[in-house]
């Protein structure tokens, strides 16, 4: 394994950790922290740095341009997580939320093939 793997390794864990902490002390901190794109950051930082000079550019721009439309189906399941969470549970919310996301997902990718998307 080489060190830049093992740092991205511990880049990870580590910021889900600190994420994870902070949010024992402040809920809205902590809240606010996680919705921060940081892994959309790191992840668009390691693709440049490690892209060849001729297509980083256009990898990165991807990169972004791919977030963007991949973001949009998961925003239903955080205003209806704690609903579902009221309903069945915390294990029952996270189901039923993963499964509203890949419905969502599906939806979405229909719906912008419709226009020549294709996601």
């Amino acid at each position: 394994m080489t060190l830049k793997l093992i740092l991205k390794y511990l880049l990870s864990a580590g910021l889900i950790t600190l994420v994870s902490e902070i949010v024992k002390r402040s809920d809205k901190l902590g809240a606010l922290l996680a919705a921060l794109p940081f892994v959309s950051i790191i992840t668009l930082f390691w693709v440049y740095h490690e892209s060849a000079p001729a297509v980083r550019e256009q990898k990165t721009a991807d990169h972004m341009f791919y977030i963007f439309w991949y973001v949009l189906p998961t925003l239903p399941m955080f205003l209806l997580f704690p609903m579902f969470q009221r309903w069945w549970g915390f294990h029952g919310a996270l189901g039923g939320s993963t499964v509203l996301t890949v419905v969502l997902f599906a939806l979405l990718r229909a719906i912008t093939a419709r226009f020549g998307l294709m996601l």
